[in-house]
């Protein structure tokens, strides 16, 4: 994590499109072409260095594999009351289920760890080793080692366009982390426009869901700038940052999630905006879809 974006935008690398072999660089959505451009999409379009994106056939299938999945159980959950959802006028209703059968209220969450990050630039590192404790749920991992495997540098860690030490790396550094961390996790990437669509906004839901029900955090990359929304306690500036997002809101279908920022506990000396960053936070699905739109999520 930095906010300095003449460095970060070298490393991060992150020009976020649409998960295809092949994509575009996202551009600002055009008039009458879309849904009404995002907060910050312009200035992304304006500042974004990075082009195309490539994924894996193994990655192209696994993702189509896993979006059917989370779909499914998402639909499924709601249609038995485990999710409840806003009705038409914005009021949250009951769950069409009752007993044993319907979800206890509130957040779910893979029981990730928080680390605080131990150097400015080491957001990255914390979000692998917190979002590898969700599944293990073993604590205290070197964010050095974790450093090192995902070839970050002062500059940050990147979302996309570095082949890290393992096998068959695939250009995305925390993808490849996290699957070579926990063989058989499945992780992989979901890139996303500077306006994130409606479709994306109930993708991320079902995602978030997806993982958690089945013990797996999210890692977020956070694009925020001036204009545009922000996690929980950063200020109005541009900030590149990895999060692990944890959790969901039963009693709002994933409207809402729960995520561990490292910046959280870490001294105003080493970050100095760091004093109001909680370690955990809760912050609208939709919002966060937006603030990481131009990058993406692993999930």
């Amino acid at each position: 994590m930095s906010a300095t974006p003449t460095l970060l935008r070298a490393a991060v690398l992150g020009a976020a499109a649409l998960l295809t072999a092949v994509t575009a660089a996202p551009a600002a959505t055009a008039a009458g072409s879309g849904p009404e451009p995002a907060p910050g999409a312009a200035y992304k379009a304006a500042h974004d260095t990075l082009g195309p994106q490539r994924l894996t056939p193994d990655q192209l299938r696994l993702a189509a594999t896993k979006q059917a999945a989370a779909a499914r159980a998402y639909a499924e959950a709601r249609a038995r009351g485990a999710l409840t959802v806003p009705d038409a006028t914005g009021t949250l209703g009951a769950p069409a289920a009752t007993g044993a059968s319907a979800a206890l209220a509130g957040y779910k969450l893979s029981g990730a760890i928080h680390q605080s990050q131990q150097t400015s630039y080491w957001c990255g590192p914390a979000t692998l080793v917190i979002a590898q404790s969700a599944h293990d749920e073993v604590a205290g991992r070197s964010q050095r080692d974790a450093a090192t495997l995902l070839k970050t540098t002062t500059s940050g860690t990147a979302w996309y366009g570095i082949d890290i030490n393992v096998p068959s790396p695939t250009g995305y550094p925390m993808v490849d982390a996290l699957n070579y961390r926990l063989p058989g996790a499945g992780y992989v990437p979901k890139a996303l426009p500077y306006t994130p669509t409606a479709t994306d906004k109930t993708a991320f839901r079902q995602h978030i869901t997806h993982n958690t029900d089945n013990d797996y955090a999210i890692a977020g990359n956070a694009w925020e700038v001036p204009g545009g929304p922000h996690l929980v306690g950063h200020p109005n500036i541009e900030i590149f940052h990895w999060v692990a997002i944890d959790g969901y809101n039963t009693d709002t279908a994933a409207a809402e999630v729960n995520y561990l920022d490292p910046v959280g506990g870490v001294s105003t000396s080493v970050i100095s905006w760091a004093g109001p960053v909680p370690k955990s936070a809760h912050i609208s699905s939709d919002t966060l879809t937006t603030i990481m739109g131009g990058r993406g999520y692993v999930w």
